[in-house]
Formats: C-alpha cells, structure tokens, sequence
C-alpha cells in the first residue's frame, strides 16, 4: 500500500501550508482490475475527470466538507464512465465549461466529448489527427465567449497549431514553425511557452518575434511549462531549480530550488508545489523558501485547477488542502518566525479582499511587534506596532499600574500576545525590566501627538508622567509644562511618591490650582519637603507670583518671598505686567492687552505696602521711574526723596563709608538732571544745610531757573570750573542760540565779578573767563564781552576769542548777503513769469471748470499753475499750504474775458 505520510519531523520545514487528502480511491477507481493505470486527470468546479490506460474516461462529483477540526474532506460519487474505443490511453483531458465539452486527446488525436454524457460530438469536424500534446489559451485573444482557444504541437512536423474549438467543430487559425521539435507548450495570448528538443523559448505567434531562454536536455528530464499568470510561465530549469520567466523573457523572480527529479509542478499562490519520484514538495514564492515536505510514493500527475492542487498516482487521487492563510501565519507567529509570517502576508494581499486584508495585516503586525517587544528588538517592535495602528493602550497594560484605574481599556480578544505583564516577561531580570520601561518612555513619547493617541490622550499621559517620575527622567517637567492630560487624581499621588514636589506643583497649576502649586512650593523653599528638582526655587515662585493673575495670592506670598530677600522679592512687582492705569493711557491697545492686565496690583498699593521694606520700595520705585518711564511728579519726587534720605543716612554714619555715598550721591545727581517732575523746593530744603551736597544744590537751583546761584556755587563753593561750563553746555542743550548764550554770559560774569566774596584767587577766576572764551568764542556776544573785560587784558592773551568771534560774525554777514541774494533772484523769476502770463490771456468762463475742484468759474479772479491752467485763488491758496515751496510758485493774473 502507498505510504502517505506529512514528514515534518523528518525535515525541516517552516510551516504546514497543505494537508494531504484522498479524493478517489483505488477501489472506487478500478475496483479489483489490477492493471488499469490513471493516465490523465481533470477537474472543472465540483466535476472531476480521470483517463485511465484502458480508453476510458470517469466521471465523480467531489463534495466537500468541513470536520470538526475545520479542515476540509471529501466524498466522492462516482456518476459515468465511457469507453472511447480507441484501445489507446487518454492521455490528456481538458474542460471547456462554456461548451459543456471536454477536450479530449487519445491515439495522437484531439476529439471533443459532452461534459455531461462523455458521449463524443456527433459532427466529424470536431478533432485534430497528429497531435502529440495540447494546452488550452486561458488568456485567449479571441472575444468569442463560446469558444475555445488551444495549442496543439504537431506529432509529425515541427509547428504549434492555434486551433479555436467550437461546440460541433475546430477551425484552424493559425500555424507557427519552430526550429526544433517542441515536446511541451504553454500558451497565454499571443505567447507560446514552448520547451524544445534543446531548449526553452518564448515565442509571438502574432508577431513571429522569438526569445530564447536557457538549454536544457529533454533526454535527461521531462521538460516542465506551467503558466502560472498572465504573460509569466513556470520551467524546469537545469541544476534543479525553477525557473520564472515572464513574455519577455526575463525573470521577475527569484528561481526555487527543487529537485532534479521534478515531474510535475502547480501553483496555488504563494506557493509553488513540486512533485518528484517520492516526495510533494512546497516552496514560497515570496521567498523561495521551502516550507513543507510530504512523502508521495508512485505519484506522476501534479495539477492545479482554479486554486485546487490535484495529485494522482497511477492507482488514486488525492488533493492538497492549502490550510487557511490566517492559520498558517498564527503558525509562523507561535514559532517566532516574524519575519516570514509578514512575509506571507504581504504575499496574501492580492487574493484576499481589501477590507479584510487591512483587518488581517494590522493584527499580525502588532503580533509581530509583541513578539519582537518581547526579544528586546524595539526598533523593529516600535515599526510595527506603527504600521499596525497599535492601540497603545495594548503596550502600556503591560506595565502595571500605569494604566489609570478609571481606564475603560480592556486588551484585545483573541489576545495579542502571550505575556500577563512585564514581570511575566522579564522573569525576574530587572535590567530587560528597565530596558522595556525606556523603550516605553520613547515610544509614548512619539506617539502622544499623533493619531495613534487619539481618545486615549488622558491614559497616554498620564502613564508616561508615571514613568518619567519614577525613572527621574528629564522629560518630566517639559511634559507638565505643554499642553497635557494627566489625570489630578491618578498623578498627584505618584509625583509625592517619588518626592517630585515641583512637578507635582506644575501639575496643580496646569489644572488651575495655583494655590495648591504655591503652597507646596513655599514648603520645600522653607525645608518642610524635600526635593532638589530647582536649587533656584525661591527665585521661581517669586518670578511666578509676578505673572500671576490673582491678586490675592499675590499679596499672601509677597511678605514670604520680600522676607527672605528684599532684593528678589521685589520682583513679583517689578516684573508685572504694566498697570491698568499705564495701558488705558496707550490709546493702541486691543482688547487682549485689556484682558490680561485687569487683575492687575494697583502701583500705590505696592508702594504702601513696601513702606516697611524700604530696600524693597527703592528698587520698586527705581523700576516705576527709571524703567518703565511714568511721569507723575508724585513717582518722581518720592524716588528723589528716597535717594536723599539715603544719602543722608549714609553721610550721618560714622565712619562714612565713601565707596557707598559716593554710589548714592551719583544716583540721587543724575534723577535730579534727568527728571523735572520732582518738586524742588521739597529738596532743596532737606539739602540746604548740608555742605557736603553743593553739586545737587546747583542742580536743583538750576531747576528753578536760578542759575546765578547755581553758577556760584559751581565756581565758588566747589570751584569746579569744568562743571560750570557742562552746567551751561547741558543746561541750554535743548534751547535756543539765545538761552545758551545768556548761559555762557552768566558764567563769564561769575568769573569777572569782583564785588563777591570768594576763596578762589583771582587770577585763576581770569583764567577760567579766557578758557571759557577761547573755547565758545562764536557764541558769545563779542560787543557786551569787551564791555565786560578788563582794561589791562592784553589781545595776545584773547587772540583765539577775538578770531573766532571775527570769523563767526563775518560767516553771518556773508550768510545773509547770500540769503538775501537767493530772494532778490527768485522775485526777479517770479516777475518774470507774471510778465510772460499777462502777455497771453487766459480764458474762463462758467461752462470752464477749476482742475483742482471741478467747479465751474463764478468770477474772472483767478489763479494760473505753471501751463497756463487756471484754478480759483482759494484753491490754489490750499495748494500752497499742502504742497512744497516749489509749489508756491503761482502767478496771480488779471484775465481778459
């Protein structure tokens, strides 16, 4: 008895893709005829056909039918069987579905017989004589839907015969020669795949255009042509491999490697199945792998039809039974071999609806990833897991107590994966714990902005702050400091857990309980908590309080943060947005700036408050002045008084420390230069009768446009003759010639007066006056100072005086003499145009219209613009004003109407 048997064990296989089972045994077949041999088989939907050796041709209904393992079998009825006659086996069966005929070759003859009776076509044009071998075209270029395109090799001469087969008749239509004797065809459209004596060829019956393919010895092997799709054939190639080759003859594919014993080949995609002297053998074609290898003894048929492989050995036939794709790849999956079950799928994409297949490919790649997960290999995982739309809630279930416990999520059924959690996975190993925990990190961390978060943002958040608190990542504060959704309730406890008080606090303020966040903050700044997130903490609650919008919390911390340090805790002021009051003044604002400053802390609240830190109040009033530039006298003065009462503090104390009063005093003089809002008479009595602040009384007298006393001080008190003359110089700074030169005539009579008491000696007073002449000499007054000078001055000693007040007064004489030059010239050009636009009259009427206003003229008064164009005289008045002095130009004419 033939020895059936699936050798898995005894090789090496990658998966069980075919179950091998009988169809038609040997007793239903031959019953006890010993001699009858099965020559030829053919199968047309549940139809088949068998030829035997004897001339005879049977007819079974096969029926399939599931078990209850889910595998398919079968039962045979065996419905006919019709002798031909001819004493002859049949050597080959072919159906024509839509002719309900069967094509039938037996004694080199091709005949056609009825599909259902086997009784052969009454007509006698119905069959070829001299036929060694035939194929039938299922790609056939004839649109006749009742009819049957074939290829018939020719027993006698070295042609191919396309013959098309009707019902009751053959029509030849064409005949091709070949250059050797063909021993096996293949045909689809206008191709022949022909297998020559020595050879393979493709060849165009249409065009006669050949190709060879490759040498082969049809003495040593039976020569295999198996069409397996459009334009591409199957070849038994030397060496033992299977080659494709397409219409082109080129191979798209790489060739499988069988054995050199094959005698029969069919493809049920994505296999190729081989059938030698002993073996069934099945390779992919996605990867030329062999896959499984099944023990048939006596076998010598092997064909497929519409998807179903048939084997027949001389006695019984038998079907291979592909096992459902799904199946084989949970096979390939289970032994971890990814790689190829991905492989498979893709292959299976073209012979599996396109909805389904989308199911299908995204539930093996999230297989695949858990698999690969699982060996560590997270690139690859994270790919698929990517590429499957992965519910990422699937991943973070492993890790425990990630997933929030108000999660709906509940994992995939059946499941995808084999793990209970990470310990289950990591079995005890605390590193590969570790390593899946980062991968997690990383992968959370990419997804969480795209769609594959979509509907679960709050889980995917609120597991990646769980880990980023637990594995002290970096990431923690950037993740609570951007838009997120981590849940309060589930968050909270964790941060205290891992003592992540800061985030914690973030976490409180992205929720709107800012005052939660403060006073967990002011904890740890005070050492209550410990947490060394910030070493600068203090100094962020401070910089927090001053972009807070609520007052209240506001006034609650201040004195916390002004008494750990006045300096820094001012700062909840002065960084502030500015005040209400500031932006109502700034008439450009838009209603968003509006918004943001309508909490804001009223400035004379924080003065008041700041009244006992007076460090505090002086930098908070130096930011009001000097900073953001408010010009109220109350400001002004308040800052003033405050740098006075400091340097006043500081000239009382004793030692007095110079390096300080002398930083003071340089604050308190450049307020009182720059600022004008102050009120002076205010000072000016604090300071009167302190000696050591002459330069801020001079600055304060000059204030009060008292600059005779301001110059004597300046001269007398302090004799600081280089601070006199600045005193002028800034002083009329931004007035006119005039005020400068009174300035400058003041001081020069400072130095000339003798009738004032004065510790300076006279002769440096001189020569104070001649430097102060010599190097303003053009601004001063040259007549009013040679009245002023002594008699005894000699010109030598006002020599660089005397010239450049000669030169400045000959500059204006010549300035002016050109000046008036230029007016004369331009009321002479002027005449003269008034001349030429009298000498032509211009004509106005009512009908005529001004160009400037388009109204009609009223009255002959008018005006003419360069060209002779008249316009009334009160538009051209408001040209003038609009237009450039080149513009005014105008000649004012008396009209002849």
């Amino acid at each position: 008895m033939m020895l059936l048997v699936d050798v898995c064990c005894a090789f090496k296989m990658s998966v069980k893709a075919f179950e091998l089972v009988p169809a038609v045994e040997r007793e239903l077949l031959m019953g006890d005829k010993a001699r009858i041999n099965i020559e030829c088989i053919e199968c047309c939907g549940k139809h088949l056909y068998v030829g035997t050796n004897d001339c005879f041709i049977h007819h079974f209904l096969l029926e399939e039918h599931a078990t209850t393992k889910g595998m398919l079998s079968y039962t045979v009825q065996k419905l006919l069987f019709r002798y031909l006659g001819l004493k002859k086996p049949v050597e080959a069966l072919k159906a024509a579905s839509a002719l309900e005929r069967i094509i039938v070759l037996c004694d080199a003859t091709v005949s056609v017989v009825d599909m259902i009776t086997l009784e052969p076509v009454p007509s006698g044009g119905a069959k070829i004589k001299g036929v060694a071998a035939f194929c039938v075209n299922e790609n056939p270029v004839n649109g006749d839907p009742f009819c049957v395109e074939i290829g018939v090799i020719s027993a006698r001469r070295r042609t191919v015969q396309i013959y098309m087969v009707y019902e009751d008749r053959v029509q030849l239509v064409k005949e091709v020669n070949t250059p050797e004797q063909p021993c096996a065809v293949s045909l689809d459209g206008y191709f022949l795949c022909l297998a020559l004596s020595t050879q393979y060829m493709i060849l165009n019956y249409s065009t006669g255009a050949a190709q060879d393919l490759f040498p082969y010895d049809s003495e040593e092997r039976k020569p295999i042509v198996k069409r397996i799709g459009r334009e591409e054939f199957l070849l038994a190639a030397p060496g033992g491999l299977g080659m494709f080759a397409n219409a082109e003859g080129i191979s798209q594919r790489a060739p499988v490697n069988w054995s050199e014993s094959v005698m029969g080949a069919a493809v049920c995609f994505p296999y190729v199945v081989a059938l030698d002297e002993g073996f069934v053998t099945v390779h992919s074609m996605l990867d030329q792998q062999l896959k499984q290898t099944l023990s048939f003894r006596d076998g010598h048929i092997l064909q497929d039809f519409e998807g179903k492989v048939v084997l027949a050995s001389t006695k019984a036939v038998y079907v291979l039974v592909p096992l459902p794709l799904e199946r084989q790849i949970q096979e390939l999956l289970a032994g971890h071999r990814v790689e190829e079950a991905l492989t498979l799928t893709e292959g299976a994409r073209r012979n599996i609806p396109k909805d389904k297949f989308q199911i299908l490919h995204k539930r093996i790649l999230q297989q695949a990833g858990f698999i690969q997960f699982g060996q560590l290999q997270f690139l690859e995982a994270k790919e698929h897991f990517r590429t499957g739309q992965l519910d990422v809630r699937e991943l973070i279930s492993l890790y425990p107590l990630l997933l929030p416990a108000s999660s709906s999520f509940t994992r995939c059924h059946p499941p995808l994966h084999e793990f209970a959690d990470l310990n289950h996975l990591a079995q005890g190993d605390q590193e590969k714990v570790q390593r899946c925990k980062r991968f997690l990190i990383t992968y959370l961390g990419e997804v969480r902005s795209t769609e594959g978060a979509n509907g679960c943002r709050e889980d995917v958040d609120t597991a990646l702050l769980k880990l980023y608190a637990e594995q002290d990542h970096e990431s923690l504060l950037d993740l609570l400091a951007s838009p997120n959704a981590c849940l309060l309730a589930e968050s909270a406890p964790w941060l205290e857990k891992h003592h992540k008080y800061f985030a914690l606090g973030l976490l409180y303020h992205y929720n709107g309980q800012d005052s939660a966040a403060l006073q967990l903050w002011v904890r740890v700044v005070n050492g209550d908590l410990q947490d060394s997130t910030r070493s600068d903490l203090y100094e962020y609650v401070v910089d927090f309080l001053s972009f807070c919008s609520n007052p209240d919390l506001v006034w609650k911390y201040a004195d916390w943060a002004l008494q750990r340090d006045q300096t820094i805790g001012v700062q909840i002021f002065t960084r502030r947005p500015v005040g209400q009051d500031q932006v109502k003044e700034q008439k450009d604002q838009v209603k968003e700036q509006k918004d943001q400053v309508k909490d804001q802390v009223n400035p004379d609240d924080v003065i008041t408050y700041l009244g006992k830190h007076s460090q505090a109040l002086l930098l908070y009033l130096e930011h009001l002045v000097l900073g953001r530039r408010i010009q109220k006298e109350k400001l002004h003065t308040h800052l003033a008084v405050q740098y006075t009462d400091r340097v006043l503090s500081l000239l009382s104390q004793s030692p007095t420390a110079d390096q300080q009063v002398s930083l003071a005093r340089d604050k308190l003089q450049l307020l009182l230069r720059e600022s004008s809002l102050y009120r002076v008479q205010l000072l000016l009595g604090k300071i009167q009768e302190y000696d050591q602040l002459f330069l801020e009384r001079a600055t304060l007298h000059g204030k009060l446009e008292e600059h005779d006393k301001a110059l004597h001080i300046l001269v007398h008190q302090l004799k600081d003759f280089p601070a006199a003359e600045a005193y002028c110089v800034r002083g009329s700074a931004s007035r006119d010639p005039a005020y400068q030169q009174r300035l400058l005539h003041l001081l020069l009579g400072v130095y000339l007066d003798r009738d004032l008491p004065s510790s300076t000696g006279t002769g440096e007073l001189e020569m104070a006056a001649v430097d102060l002449l010599n190097r303003h000499g053009e601004l001063f007054d040259a007549v009013r100072v040679l009245d002023l000078l002594p008699e005894g001055w000699s010109l030598q000693l006002l020599r660089p005086f005397l010239g450049r007040a000669l030169r400045g007064s000959m500059h204006a004489c010549r300035t002016s003499q050109v000046a008036l030059g230029l007016a004369r010239s331009e009321n002479l050009q002027l005449q003269h145009d008034r001349l030429k636009q009298r000498r032509s009259p211009v004509l106005v009427s009512e009908k005529k219209g001004c160009v400037l206003c388009h109204n009609t003229f009223s009255e002959p008064d008018c005006v003419c613009l360069p060209g002779g164009v008249p316009v009334h005289t009160h538009c051209a008045a408001q040209r003038v004003v609009r237009d450039s002095p080149t513009r005014r130009q105008l000649a004012n004419s008396n009209n002849h109407t």
